[in-house]
């Protein structure tokens, strides 16, 4: 009841500052100066960093963070082969750093000899901007995780390819990270070949045995052209707030009578059991988030909870015959993927549990279904659990690295 309570008042305390941030609306606020950025963490560890800016065909500008090579190995002149990690809802590219060069896949994968770029979906903090469109617009917002997998993802692919002349890369993502890449391969199956190896954390496409309260809106905001979708489609979702940094960042603080309000509040939403998540981690990846998202994501996730498929945004029967030519929205054909693909998924994910991802798995073919053997092992652990490179990490590495001497 305690922990509800606290998040009905962060809750109401986000909506407040939401609209006073709208009302004095100043796009020199969005200045990325405001927090340490993922390459000013990269450098303070020695590692050298470029900043690209990828211009998707819809005008959205992503930025792409790049640890070229290692400085530890002095490989820059060596081939290093290329690989895209891509983040989650309500996440970015710090969620690859925030463990620290011993722990965090971007670092391993570096020192590991490979090239590794940092992708960002449009509308988070390091993707705000379009050609085409204001900020200030809610058309801004007209996107849900369909278009970051079909646009966004196959613009960062091209653009490493383009940029590092190699053919293939290969690719990692976390939660939402796996919904778009399921999307992409699946809907534009031409990618495929352009993947060397994917690597699937805690994989979300199937929902129909969500354990997660959040699941229950679905009867709200999961149904098409219902009164909650109208008032709740096309805005920002969770935007990064100072305030709300500032009291996720006290109530995470290392101090021992305040760890587990940390842990019952910041991580509400990942599954029961925290004994694996690291502290230190988490206030680090606390600085960034949550980072900003469209409404429509979070609307699509609650759509699949309802209809039990993987399949495209529905916009209900009439809009729906308008723009896919039948009543429902089509589902994703997974038969489609060709990728050399690997899954690694846990019991404890109250999001994308066991259950639903043997649905996933009986629809695609895999290289490697992976469940982590702890019990405890939930939706964050993928990210920021203490032990996470010896149960994840250190897989994913093996896994490239034998790829490329093949």
């Amino acid at each position: 009841m305690k922990v509800d309570i606290v998040l009905l008042a962060i809750g109401l305390l986000v909506a407040f500052v939401n609209v006073t941030t709208a009302l004095t609306f100043d796009e020199e606020r969005l200045s990325l100066k405001k927090f340490v950025t993922s390459a000013e963490r990269i450098r303070s560890h020695g590692y050298p960093t470029e900043t690209h800016t990828v211009e998707t065909s819809d005008g959205y500008l992503l930025t792409l963070f790049r640890i070229p090579y290692s400085h530890k190995l002095k490989n820059q002149r060596s081939y290093r082969p290329a690989i895209l990690l891509q983040h989650g809802l309500f996440s970015n590219s710090d969620c690859w750093l925030s463990s620290g060069p011993n722990d965090s896949l971007a670092y391993l994968l570096t020192d590991a000899g490979f090239d590794v770029w940092l992708g960002n979906a449009r509308g988070n903090i390091y993707s705000r901007a379009n050609s085409q469109i204001t900020f200030s617009s809610p058309k801004f917002w007209k996107f849900s995780w369909h278009e970051i997998g079909t646009i966004d993802i196959a613009a960062m692919i091209d653009y490493i390819r383009d940029f590092t002349g190699q053919q293939a890369v290969h690719y990692a993502g976390h939660s939402q990270g796996t919904t778009v890449y399921l999307t992409l391969m699946s809907t534009r199956p031409e990618y495929n070949p352009k993947i060397k190896t994917a690597h699937l954390l805690a994989p979300c496409a199937y929902f129909a045995h969500g354990s997660h309260p959040i699941f229950q809106l679905g009867a709200l905001v999961g149904t098409p052209g219902g009164l909650w979708n109208t008032i709740l489609e096309d805005m920002e979702l969770m935007p990064k707030n100072d305030i709300v940094n500032r009291i996720a960042d006290t109530l995470c603080g290392v101090q021992p009578n305040l760890g587990k309000q940390c842990k019952d509040v910041v991580l509400w939403y990942a599954g029961d059991g925290y004994r694996n998540t690291n502290l230190t981690s988490l206030q680090v990846l606390i600085e960034t988030h949550p980072g900003g998202s469209s409404s429509n994501q979070g609307i699509h996730y609650l759509q699949l909870s309802k209809s039990h498929k993987f399949r495209q945004f529905d916009y209900g029967t009439k809009k729906n015959r308008q723009i896919y030519n039948q009543d429902t929205p089509p589902d994703y054909d997974l038969s489609k993927i060709t990728a050399r693909t690997y899954s690694y998924s846990s019991a404890n994910d109250a999001l994308c549990g066991p259950q639903d991802v043997d649905t996933l798995v009986g629809n695609m073919l895999l290289v490697e279904d992976y469940r982590v053997p702890d019990p405890s092992w939930n939706h964050m652990d993928f990210i920021v659990a203490n032990d996470m490179r010896e149960v994840i990490n250190d897989r994913i590495v093996k896994a490239v690295k034998s790829y490329e001497r093949m």
